[in-house]
C-alpha cells in the first residue's frame, strides 16, 4: 500500500485536535452495505435496524424468543473489523478515547438517552428517516445538536 493511501485512513493531529481523514469510497461503501443490512432485516424479520433495540432483546426480561437473530446481529458488528481487516491487510482504526470511566459513563448516558428517545442513531437516523418519519426527523436533529455541542464543549472548552 502506497504512503498515500496508508496516510488517507490514518488520522492525523492538527494542534491539539485529532482530524479523521475524509474517505468517500469507504464511507460510501458502508452506507451501502448498512442500508443492505437495513433492508434485508426489516424485509426477512418485520424488524428496524435499531442497535440499541437489538441489543434490548438480549438482555432479560426477553422481550420475545428471537434472542438466536439479535446475537447473529450483533456478532457480525463485531466481527465486522476483523473481516475487513483480512480483506484489506489493514488494520481498522478507532478515534476513541481510553479513559475506560469516560466511555462508561458516556455507555450509560447513551443508553438513558435511548431509552427516554424511543431508540437509538440507528434506528431513527437510518430507519426512521428513511421511512419519512417526523418523529425519527425530530429524534436525530436532537441527536445531532448534542453531538455538536458536546464536541465544541469537550474541544474548546473543557480542552479535551
Amino acid at each position: 500500500m502506497s504512503a498515500r493511501l496508508k496516510a488517507l485512513g490514518e488520522p492525523r493531529s492538527i494542534g491539539v485536535m485529532t482530524a479523521t481523514q475524509f474517505t468517500p469510497l469507504a464511507s460510501t461503501i458502508g452506507g451501502v452495505l448498512i442500508g443492505i443490512a437495513t433492508v434485508l432485516l426489516m424485509l426477512f424479520k418485520g424488524r428496524i435496524a435499531g442497535i440499541s433495540g437489538i441489543v434490548g432483546r438480549l438482555l432479560p426480561p426477553y422481550r420475545n424468543n428471537d434472542v438466536i437473530g439479535a446475537a447473529a446481529f450483533i456478532l457480525g458488528l463485531m466481527t465486522a473489523p476483523l473481516g475487513y481487516t483480512l480483506a484489506t491487510g489493514t488494520s481498522v482504526l478507532q478515534t476513541v478515547s481510553g479513559n475506560v470511566l469516560l466511555m462508561v459513563i458516556a455507555g450509560l448516558l447513551v443508553g438513558i438517552g435511548t431509552t427516554y428517545g424511543g431508540g437509538c442513531t440507528s434506528g431513527h437516523g437510518v430507519c426512521g428517516l428513511s421511512r419519512l418519519s417526523l418523529r425519527s426527523v425530530a429524534a436525530t436533529a436532537i441527536f445531532m445538536m448534542t453531538a455538536f455541542v458536546t464536541v465544541f464543549v469537550t474541544r474548546h472548552i473543557l480542552g479535551g
